[in-house]
């Protein structure tokens, strides 16, 4: 191993079947800022970042490379998740998806796991990728409710 720690994740990079609608789906509904685009024939790409960096790093970067929407069966990917402070911020964007009109893998904000003090909502993106906003325990997100999954994290069932 070339270090004691293991390397920090730069970036996510994601295709994409239809660009624009993606980028419409990362930039106007989640908040990420266009970092920088590529519009070549047969070279689209969005590189992505948290709003009021530009000229920042990316952090999600889509590429309009796939044929087809995600497979679920498939070996990589399980699902991409994203943290907010708080348990309000998690409502804040079940309300703008539900508005832009995503369907959810569970009701409401869910805990992770029975009695875990963490929870979110699950969702997907246009291309069917599975998506997570959550709130960790030690912001007191407080899901209400039981867990949709019983002895196991209900992350890993949706």
């Amino acid at each position: 191993m070339p270090t004691s720690t293991a390397p920090r994740t730069g970036h996510i990079g994601l295709n994409v079947t239809d660009l624009e609608r993606s980028l419409a789906f990362y930039r106007d509904v989640l908040g990420y800022a266009l970092l920088a685009e590529g519009k070549e024939e047969g070279r689209r790409y969005a590189f992505l970042g948290e709003s009021g960096q530009e000229g920042g790093s990316p952090v999600l970067t889509l590429w309009q490379q796939a044929d087809a929407g995600y497979s679920a069966g498939g070996a990589g990917l399980h699902h991409l998740a994203f943290e907010v402070d708080t348990v309000d911020e998690v409502r804040a964007y079940e309300s703008a998806l539900r508005a832009y009109g995503v369907e959810f893998a569970y009701e409401g904000v869910v805990p992770h796991g029975e009695g875990a003090a963490s929870g979110g909502i699950f969702f997907h993106d246009p291309d069917g990728t599975r998506l997570e906003i959550f709130a960790g325990a030690e912001s007191g997100a407080g899901a209400s409710g039981s867990a949709p999954v019983s002895g196991a994290p209900t992350c890993g069932f949706f």
